[in-house]
């Protein structure tokens, strides 16, 4: 039998990986809200299964970590989500990239003047 401090509760640190990297990645758009999601699906199905309490487990606080940053994560990713929509609708992808094609001319008309 091993030793109960020696066990670890099995993909704990994809959880965190994949919450890590929901908070890392909102930036692009909120589209990371996957990751987030699939840390807080893993998370809970991890801890559904398991022989011994909880904390008894070597790594219960990375899967309890990767779990409070995944909310984080989705929380992060709904509000840029949900702002980048309320854009998209409001001032239209047009208007939106025809900005955007403007201020990277104008970046690069700097860049040039340097």
């Amino acid at each position: 039998m091993q030793n109960q401090t020696e066990s670890k509760i099995p993909g704990a640190s994809s959880v965190y990986w994949s919450a890590i990297l929901s908070c890392i990645l909102f930036i692009f758009g909120g589209f990371a809200i996957v990751l987030s999601l699939l840390s807080i699906f893993l998370g809970r199905n991890a801890k559904k299964d398991l022989a011994l309490p909880y904390e008894q487990y070597a790594n219960s606080s990375t899967l309890t970590k990767g779990k409070i940053i995944a909310y984080i994560g989705l929380v992060l990713n709904i509000a840029v989500l949900g702002l980048t929509i309320w854009t998209l609708t409001t001032i239209g992808w047009d208007a939106w990239s025809d900005e955007f094609v403007r201020r990277w001319n104008e970046g690069l008309e700097n860049h040039r003047r340097q």
